[in-house]
């Protein structure tokens, strides 16, 4: 009888799930909205409901049930340690799921999907940051994905907010001329003006998701034209970024001689050029004394639920 699994990867913003066979091959994909219990109202209980619509919507789609399905492996944002694991699951045993399951935080499958014998460390800059890493001898680490308090940067919200700063500080402080302010006020249709600004501080203050990329297009755009404020947001990415990769390699154990880095996230794989993940390996190198392999990740992430699934029953 042919075995079949599941794989979520849930984010902030959109949560996939897939259905495998015992070959890899994925059968089937659906999407649903964001599962981190920590943006949503209801909490624990609200995330079990969201993924278990999701893993309904999947099941009916191949005509199946759970008795179908051997094992599924979520991979979420905000499962950054035992006690929202803990709570998450017995809010998805209560919400009806019978089928067995694990749950880890979401930067894990991106190792998983996209480093070689699945060790390395993974660092994604989606709509947040974090950057996580399994050893040689399996160990599993996080360092980042707490905001401010662990001092991330380099994701979509802290973009748009270092965007729209260097916008104020030119307008409102004559501080530095960028031309972030030409390319917002032109998109936004506003003077450039404290008033056009500050007529818009409440759509970023409500995280408007339309404003909140409208200003992440501003960025990449002053970037690409080499715009000097920005450069400067990009060396301050590339800088903590290496400080995270690089804790990582202090704290893990990595027999390879040189260790795998895994990109993932729209802001690595879409947007910041080549010349930045250049700057960002140097930086890491520099800080660590390893040699270091950087890539992109070029699969979705939710491929590496079955990789390590199968890695695990073998």
């Amino acid at each position: 009888m042919n075995r079949y699994y599941r794989g979520v990867d849930g984010g902030g913003t959109k949560t996939q799930y897939a259905l495998f066979d015992e070959k890899k091959n994925m059968i089937s994909s659906v999407k649903t909205d964001g599962s981190n219990h920590e943006n949503l109202p209801g909490s624990y209980d609200e995330a079990a409901s969201i993924l278990m619509g999701g893993i309904e919507k999947l099941l009916v789609m191949n005509a199946m049930t759970q008795d179908n399905v051997t094992f599924i492996l979520m991979a979420l944002a905000g499962m950054d340690h035992p006690y929202p694991e803990a709570a998450l699951s017995e809010s998805l045993k209560k919400a009806g799921l019978r089928i067995p399951f694990a749950l880890y935080n979401d930067g894990y499958i991106v190792i998983k999907a996209g480093a070689e014998g699945g060790v390395g460390i993974g660092y994604n800059c989606g709509t947040g940051t974090c950057c996580n890493s399994i050893d040689s001898d399996g160990k599993l680490l996080q360092i980042g994905g707490f905001g401010q308090l662990s001092g991330d940067v380099g994701g979509g919200k802290w973009i748009a907010g270092e965007t729209f700063r260097l916008v104020y500080d030119d307008i409102c402080l004559s501080h530095r001329e960028t031309l972030c302010t030409k390319l917002m006020c032109e998109k936004m249709g506003i003077p450039a003006t404290r008033d056009g600004l500050l007529s818009q501080i409440h759509l970023f203050e409500e995280e408007a998701p339309q404003f909140i990329h409208d200003m992440i297009d501003v960025y990449f755009d002053a970037l690409a034209e080499e715009d000097p404020a920005a450069m400067e947001i990009a060396e301050v990415m590339a800088q903590r970024g290496a400080a995270f990769i690089a804790g990582h390699i202090k704290k893990q154990h990595f027999t390879d001689k040189k260790i795998q880095v895994v990109l993932s996230g729209s802001m690595h794989t879409k947007l910041l050029p080549d010349w930045y993940v250049a700057l960002l390996k140097e930086k890491t190198e520099n800080l660590s004394g390893r040699a270091c392999f950087f890539k992109r990740l070029t699969v979705p992430p939710v491929t590496g639920c079955i990789n390590w699934i199968l890695e695990e029953q073998k």
